[in-house]
């Protein structure tokens, strides 16, 4: 899966009304989203130490099978793109000021993990070489 960063000047909220996208709330339950006609789902960071929307993220990939665009707002660092990455996050909207190539280059330092994720459902020992 491709991730895509993007500036904090195109991105915009779901509109009002707009039933293929939505913006879920840290507090609520992903696993209670209607997920009919939703082609992307936003999920907020209100600050980089509130981790739910990781949770969030993963419930909707592995649980729901959600295929569509799941992107982070808020309070987005770029240490935490390669995380947000393996729990199914599919964009990031980065700060004002944040270099796009900064945050690119993270994903550079880390090509691959023994553990299973989001993304790759089987560890790395279980797959063929």
């Amino acid at each position: 899966m491709n991730f895509q960063i993007l500036a904090s000047a195109s991105h915009t909220p779901p509109a009002e009304g707009d039933t293929s996208a939505v913006a879920l709330p840290n507090d609520a339950d992903a696993l209670a989203l209607p997920l009919d006609g939703v082609t992307r789902i936003d999920l907020h960071f209100p600050a980089f130490t509130d981790g739910r929307a990781f949770s969030q993220a993963y419930l909707l990939r592995r649980r729901r099978g959600f295929s569509g665009e799941i992107r982070a707002t808020g309070d987005v660092l770029i240490d935490q793109l390669v995380q947000m990455q393996r729990t199914g996050f599919s964009s990031a909207v980065l700060k004002e000021g944040v270099d796009a190539a900064d945050a690119q280059r993270q994903f550079a330092r880390f090509q691959g993990f023994y553990q299973a994720d989001a993304v790759q459902a089987k560890p790395i020992f279980v797959l063929e070489p």
